[in-house]
């Protein structure tokens, strides 16, 4: 397999090495409805059901639905494959366990609502604190500004 291979011709490829051997594939394409599901959906007869995320082996990333999809996907017990080509080994995949993991880099990771809260406390408490040294230099400044000017002031008016 060429490693360039753009993600689309390894997913028609894999979609007819699946049907070769009796798997039903339906091909998903994301919009407003599906954001963040696998690509394929595949059934067999004697095997289940697999949803089927396809992947580059050489470059890949998650989108910001899947990264909050599939761990989702993972608590309610609903595998998800990767697959980076059509090929027996990669088909071999389909009979282990769910291998997104394997995939997952922890960059990944979305904050949970109160890690993301606090994350945005703490960047205004930091924000706030920045302003308020910014009006302590300005107030200082105007400090040395005004006994400047005051000494120059009392200087004209004593002449």
């Amino acid at each position: 397999m060429n490693e360039q291979e753009p993600e689309v011709q390894i997913q028609r490829k894999l979609v007819a090495f699946l049907k070769a051997r009796g798997w039903h594939v339906e091909r998903l394409f994301a919009d407003a409805f599906q954001n963040g599901f696998p690509d394929l959906f595949a059934a067999h007869p004697k095997w289940g059901q697999r949803w089927i995320e396809v992947k580059r082996p050489d470059e890949y990333s998650f989108t910001l639905r899947q990264r909050q999809k599939f761990p989702a996907w993972e608590k309610a017990r609903i595998g998800i494959w990767i697959l980076t080509a059509a090929t027996q080994e990669q088909h071999d995949l389909l009979f282990k366990a769910p291998n997104w993991r394997d995939f997952w880099k922890p960059s990944d990771q979305v904050p949970t609502r109160q890690e993301t809260d606090a994350m945005v406390d703490k960047l205004a408490r930091e924000h706030e604190q920045q302003i308020e040294k910014e009006r302590e230099k300005r107030r200082e400044g105007g400090r040395e500004g005004e006994r400047k000017d005051g000494e120059g002031e009392t200087g004209k008016d004593s002449c």
